[in-house]
C-alpha cells in the first residue's frame, strides 16, 4: 500500500521534473559551442544566470525524485521475494530396504542379488579374460 503510494508520488514528481526542464530556456550553443561555435567564456559551463523559478523547481524535483528512489529501494530490499531452490536444504533420502523379490514369470530379473551370485570361470580357449576379484590392480607409480 505504502509502496504504491510512493510510486504514484514519484510518477507525479517525474512529470513535474520533465515539464520544468523542458520549459527552461537554453543557455545557447550546447555541443556546438564546444567546437568553436560560441564564445570561449560561456562555452563549457554556459552563461551564469540568476536562479529563477524554473531552476529552483528543477533542483527540488530532482532531489525529491532521487530521495524517493532511494526510499523505494530500501523498502523493496526488505520485501520477502521468491527464494532460490538452491538455497533450500533438503532432508537426506530415506534408506532403501531390501529389493522386492522378482516375479516368478520374469526371467530377466534374478531372484538372488548380484553380490551373492557365484562367478563363472573364463572359457578355456577364449581370448576374453575376466578380472579376478581377489587380485587388486597394481597402483600407478607416484611421481615425486
Amino acid at each position: 500500500m505504502f509502496y504504491k503510494f510512493l510510486i504514484i508520488v514519484m510518477l507525479l514528481d517525474a512529470f513535474v521534473l520533465m515539464a520544468a526542464v523542458l520549459m527552461q530556456s537554453g543557455k545557447g550553443g550546447g555541443l556546438a559551442a564546444s567546437f568553436g561555435g560560441g564564445s570561449a567564456g560561456d562555452a563549457l559551463f554556459g552563461a551564469r544566470q540568476a536562479g529563477n523559478l524554473l531552476t529552483k523547481i528543477t533542483w527540488w524535483a530532482a532531489g525529491i525524485f532521487l530521495g524517493l528512489a532511494f526510499i523505494m529501494q530500501l523498502i523493496s530490499a526488505r520485501r520477502s521475494g521468491p527464494t532460490s531452490v538452491l538455497d533450500q536444504t533438503f532432508a537426506p533420502a530415506p534408506a532403501k530396504s531390501a529389493p522386492a523379490p522378482a516375479k516368478s514369470g520374469d526371467a530377466a530379473a534374478p531372484s538372488v542379488p548380484l553380490q551373492q551370485l557365484p562367478t563363472t570361470p573364463a572359457p578355456a580357449g577364449g581370448d576374453a579374460k575376466q578380472p579376478d576379484a581377489s587380485k587388486k590392480a597394481p597402483e600407478p607409480a607416484k611421481k615425486p
